[in-house]
């Protein structure tokens, strides 16, 4: 290649290095003198020029990791010897960095071609502030010509595959170390938000809807669906980028007035930002009715493979899901300056498809215990966590009762409900569905009613209802597994054995929703911490009678667990109220 930096190489000793590069890798695979083998590789990444070996051993070996390594070699050396390089030596490596890609696109090695894309990525971020705009363009031409097709289905997952690679690469928290100031990254990622990354995306949407037919007719190719859920993954990256270049609306008041939030709210566990990527996007993301063809991709697979209870954990169901979930974080000016009206029926139209993969609850929750894969449901919880961090509480429950006779918070508390249970009675299995969604939907509960202005946008009567039954239950579920743990003698299967901090962490979220509801959960509180104390007195002077048969039965043991236990409970609710009362 033309530009390919290096001098002429001399055979015998390219294939004289490529054999100890071979041979060191084995050797770390066998685990046989590793430390040797490793001064092998490393004198590779760090040799001056090697370039044209790397070439040779990529283009010759036949081991995997050898190539591997030469990848990674070319990596290295460019970044560190970019000062010396010429203009051409440096597009020469970034342009066969991607034809090997491209050309290699079908090989079963693909770690081997994600590692030679990262570097393609690396070198074209290096040399971002040099290159000019005709010369990023023939880079990318290429690329777009690929992710649409033309080219195959291999070659399309190659483009995108790289698309994700460069997309992370100029990404502050995953970009490489290149020893360089913070204001060149921070130039990259504005260049790259405001030039290209829209782009990406539509061409991401054009391999989608370039494939969609064949696998909704059942005449896609298993290259074709893995470079549908490629593309899925691209868009769900892009719109996972923190966009920082864009122009809001003036005034936001109306849509607060209309129940909206308009900041972006700290969450305890999960990690969730609104999705701003300005009045620029609006034609791709809102206009064109985007949400609406993904909804109805997913929706229609869904069906099409409804037979088959595990493909929600297949590459394009959980690429699609994770799209639609992030969709849902959409704000700010991508949607017109209408009162909020637009943003609302947005998280209607996800809302209305979402539900399907959460209700019924103790129908779905069923299922899983039997075998049934749970992401969709996982899902389905993160979208009510990412409508309920955009929405006040009052909005929020109002959002399901377009199509359903009961509002949001009613479906949160069933879904809660069968989260508790699952935890409280699979607490020495394997089995994490349960902890996972119950954490998400605790912190769902933490955004609508942890607010301090809460109550100036109250749920419905319904809503405070459903919240008011699902404390009574969380109260009977935990008395139980407590009252049931005092007389097990094992410790693997003792209801105590959850760290102190994650009992109060939740108990203080489910005095939020006994808050909801005070006026039926304090009374509901004050007379089990009346019934229980006077058995426990009853208890405490049989013991002094009787102390043989109680230390047998446990009787105290069990009595003093419920008491802990509402006593937890009774200081969680009170303390909630106090706060909400002066603060």
């Amino acid at each position: 290649m033309q530009g390919f930096p290096g001098g002429a190489p001399d055979p015998q000793q390219l294939q004289a290095t490529m054999l100890a590069i071979e041979q060191a890798c084995s050797l770390i695979q066998l685990h046989m003198n590793p430390s040797e083998a490793e001064k092998v590789i490393t004198s590779l990444h760090s040799s001056l020029m090697p370039y044209q070996v790397c070439r040779f051993i990529l283009e010759t070996s036949q081991k995997p990791n050898a190539r591997f390594q030469a990848a990674g070699a070319i990596g290295d050396a460019a970044v560190r010897e970019w000062g010396v390089l010429t203009d051409d030596n440096k597009r020469s490596l970034i342009i066969y960095c991607l034809n090997y890609v491209m050309e290699h696109a079908s090989s079963p090695d693909g770690y081997v071609q994600s590692k030679v894309s990262a570097v393609a990525a690396r070198l074209l971020k290096r040399g971002w502030v040099e290159f000019s705009d005709q010369e990023k363009a023939a880079i990318f031409f290429e690329v777009e010509q690929s992710i649409r097709g033309i080219h195959g289905p291999n070659r399309q997952f190659a483009a995108i595959n790289f698309l994700e690679t460069l997309v992370s690469e100029f990404s502050p928290s995953t970009a490489s170390a290149m020893s360089l100031p913070k204001e060149f990254h921070e130039q990259c990622e504005y260049s790259l938000e405001v030039q290209f990354l829209k782009d990406f995306y539509c061409w991401a949407q054009a391999a989608v809807f370039n494939t969609a037919d064949k696998i909704l007719n059942s005449t896609v190719t298993i290259p074709d669906e893995r470079a549908c859920s490629a593309a899925l993954r691209l868009m769900f990256q892009i719109l996972s980028w923190n966009f920082k270049h864009t122009v809001e609306h003036e005034s936001s008041d109306a849509k607060i007035n209309f129940g909206l939030r308009i900041d972006t709210i700290n969450l305890k566990k999960f990690e969730r930002s609104l999705v701003k990527p300005g009045s620029m996007w609006r034609e791709i993301l809102i206009s064109s009715g985007h949400p609406t063809w993904v909804l109805n991709f997913y929706t229609t697979l869904r069906q099409k493979y409804s037979y088959d209870t595990l493909w929600g954990d297949s590459p394009i169901a959980v690429s699609c899901r994770q799209l639609i979930v992030q969709l849902c974080s959409l704000a700010g000016s991508v949607f017109p300056n209408d009162n909020g009206d637009a943003q609302i029926k947005h998280l209607m139209l996800i809302l209305s498809a979402v539900v399907l993969w959460i209700e019924p609850p103790d129908v779905i929750t069923a299922s899983i215990r039997n075998g049934g894969s749970e992401s969709e449901f996982i899902d389905g919880c993160h979208a009510l966590l990412s409508i309920a961090s955009l929405t006040t509480g009052s909005l929020f429950d109002n959002l399901l009762k377009s199509i359903r006779p009961y509002g949001t918070v009613n479906l949160l508390s069933a879904l809660t409900s069968e989260a508790v249970k699952s935890v409280l009675n699979n607490q020495s299995e394997e089995e994490t569905w349960g902890i996972d969604s119950l954490d998400i939907l605790l912190e769902t509960w933490n955004v609508l009613l942890g607010d301090v202005d809460a109550d100036k946008n109250p749920i419905s009567t319904d809503g405070a209802l459903a919240s008011s039954s699902l404390f009574k239950m969380i109260v009977e579920s935990h008395l139980k597994a407590a009252a049931d743990s005092a007389f097990e003698d094992t410790d693997d299967t003792e209801y105590f054995h959850v760290s102190v901090s994650k009992r109060d962490e939740q108990l203080a979220l489910y005095a939020l929703i006994a808050r909801a509801s005070a006026n039926t959960t304090i009374p509901f509180l004050a007379q089990l911490f009346s019934e229980r104390f006077a058995r426990l007195n009853q208890v405490f002077l049989l013991s002094c009678n009787l102390p043989e048969l109680l230390r047998k039965e446990k009787l105290l043991s069990y009595t003093a667990s419920v008491a802990l236990y509402i006593l937890l409970f009774c200081g969680g609710v009170f303390l909630q109220l106090t706060f909400n009362r002066f603060f």
